[in-house]
């Protein structure tokens, strides 16, 4: 019976927890115009 209660418990916390980060919504920023360089340049 205890088992059942901590499953309830943690089910009831996860949900919370994915409805405060919905709610908080994305980040509002934004992408770089610049790529990003994935290899090394060549040194002078």
């Amino acid at each position: 019976m205890r088992a059942l209660t901590a499953a309830a418990i943690g089910l009831a916390a996860a949900f919370a927890l994915i409805l405060a980060v919905t709610a908080a919504g994305a980040p509002g920023g934004g992408t770089s115009p610049e790529p990003l360089r994935t290899t090394v340049p060549a040194h002078p």
